[in-house]
């Protein structure tokens, strides 16, 4: 017997080795293309929805197919669910893309924007990474000095995903250099604009007083308001990064992906934007 097994051992490993040699035989510089392209979109799609709520809803997919495997009639015979699965799986892509309209868009969007956006900047990267320390910089004294002075601020800096139109158009166009003391007026309690968001986008203030949606999915403690509560609902369908700052108490909070975290200085603010808009690893120690 032991021979039997130390000769199929045999066996299986050279048939292995002759499987690798053949592969490597037959491989053709297209495959390395084919396996580039696919390893980037699974790569975009694994970072999309593990940073989103729609992360839930796959895992709510997955327990559903196995649910439809178990309740097979030779397994535990659950012809009830079996049905109702049946019937949606039978309209699997139609209610896969309604589900996940948005997601899809926006990841879409994110793959579009950010290659077309590197095509764009080829030949100008450092120019364009000084605009956007000088930007953060000035993000970062005008929110220093607005929690000071505990004036509520509501801030969005876009990023890769485009923002709907309904909330751009909800606010006023400015088309302005990002400016602390700007920013600083904008959010003066008497000012006319003050009550809404600014929207920042490529380093410049593209409007102000804009409606951000309110939050869908994700559970908000009651006491945030409503300042917290815009900036969590834009987080859900966007990857901007949102500063607030509280009209009550003062404190700095970032939402991001559906989540918020509080109590920034001025200091761990500026740290926080650099990582999160700027790439460059160089520009990060020059901070």
């Amino acid at each position: 017997m032991c021979t039997m097994l130390s000769t199929r051992v045999n066996d299986g490993l050279t048939a292995f080795a002759d499987n690798v040699k053949n592969i490597f035989i037959n491989f053709h510089w297209t495959d390395l293309v084919d396996i580039i392209i696919l390893a980037v979109l699974f790569y975009f799609v694994f970072r999309f929805f593990s940073s989103r709520k729609a992360g839930t809803l796959l895992i709510g997919i997955l327990i559903s197919v196995v649910l439809y495997v178990i309740a097979d009639p030779e397994i535990l015979n659950l012809s009830g669910v079996r049905v109702l699965l049946s019937g949606i799986f039978e309209n699997g892509a139609l209610v896969f893309i309604i589900i996940f309209h948005t997601e899809i868009r926006d990841l879409l969007e994110s793959i579009g924007s950010g290659s077309l956006k590197s095509i764009r900047t080829i030949g100008d990267t450092a120019h364009r990474k000084q605009l956007q320390y000088k930007a953060i910089d000035n993000i970062c004294k005008a929110v220093h000095v607005m929690s000071a002075e505990k004036t509520g601020a509501l801030i969005v800096i876009c990023r890769t995903t485009q923002l709907d139109d309904d909330v751009i158009n909800s606010g006023i166009t400015i088309n302005a250099d990002v400016s602390d003391y700007l920013l600083r007026n904008l959010f003066y309690n008497k000012a006319p604009l003050h009550d809404g968001a600014v929207i920042i986008e490529g380093n410049r203030i593209k409007a102000a007083a804009c409606i951000l949606p309110l939050p869908k999915h994700t559970q908000v403690h009651n006491e945030l308001g409503t300042r917290h509560r815009a900036a969590i609902g834009l987080s859900e369908v966007s990857d901007a990064v949102i500063i607030i700052v509280s009209e009550e108490t003062g404190v700095i909070s970032v939402a991001k992906e559906s989540e918020l975290k509080r109590d920034f200085t001025e200091d761990s603010l500026r740290k926080f934007l650099a990582k999160e808009l700027i790439s460059d690893k160089y520009l990060h120690d020059n901070n």
